[in-house]
């Protein structure tokens, strides 16, 4: 499955260190540039990854992807964890002066440096999708009334981590050679919410031209020219078995 395969690739290079320094913030967006755009690890429909199998429950469906792309967008983070700091990032940014703020549990709301939000949401996260009374994973427990709503929380926080990824790191990702990797989990999740409406769009429009590129599957790869046919009254043995893999 993709996904194994990107976390073993991830896994690989979470302790290769590019140079580091963090590059004044451009208003130009790299992340944009076809050359990078154009790099995926799957060239497929995504969409078929998201739609509810009809044999599986609905809260089944979202809880197991919601705790997979919690994995992944943690282990993306952890690449490039040292790249940022308090100094480098005092502020939890995203593309078009967005700036995240915390709120507690009490509704107090903390500007904070963005590897202390980024902590804040995977150990909130974390909490959720560890806890047998939310997320269930023995047969027979029901799923709480308020899964939904939970669910919706975790993915509008990975959503901020996402943001802040392509944002501020994006040179530091693209020198780890991870670009690839960042594109399809970033697409994967956009389609995600999309179908199950997990995310406001009002939250996620600032990030709508990458989503819109990233989103629109890949143009299927022309067929390869055929081979110069042999003439029938002369049929050479190499031709009379071949098999044309596509």
């Amino acid at each position: 499955f993709v996904w194994s395969a990107v976390s073993s690739v991830l896994g690989k290079n979470s302790k290769t260190k590019p140079n580091g320094k963090k590059p004044p913030t451009e208003e130009k967006k790299q992340y944009l540039e076809l050359e990078y755009t154009k790099i995926r690890v799957v060239d497929f429909d995504l969409k078929e990854l998201v739609v509810l199998p009809r044999e599986i429950d609905l809260n089944e469906w979202l809880a197991s992807n919601t705790t997979t792309f919690f994995n992944l967008i943690n282990l993306q983070y952890s690449t490039i964890s040292e790249f940022c700091t308090g100094d480098t990032c005092q502020a939890m940014t995203a593309t078009c002066n967005t700036i995240y703020y915390w709120y507690d549990e009490r509704g107090k709301k903390t500007k904070c440096t963005a590897p202390q939000y980024v902590d804040f949401v995977m150990s909130l996260c974390q909490k959720l999708v560890t806890d047998e009374e939310i997320f269930p994973t023995k047969y027979g427990k029901e799923f709480p009334n308020s899964f939904e709503s939970l669910v919706k929380k975790i993915c509008r926080y990975l959503f901020h981590v996402l943001a802040h990824l392509y944002w501020a790191h994006f040179k530091e990702t693209v020198a780890l050679d991870l670009q690839g990797h960042l594109n399809t989990l970033y697409a994967h999740f956009i389609v995600f919410v999309r179908e199950f409406n997990l995310v406001d769009p009002k939250e996620t429009c600032i990030m709508d031209d990458l989503s819109e590129i990233l989103c629109t599957p890949a143009p299927p790869q022309p067929a390869p020219a055929p081979a110069p046919s042999t003439p029938a009254s002369a049929p050479s043995p190499s031709s009379q078995n071949h098999v044309t893999e596509r």
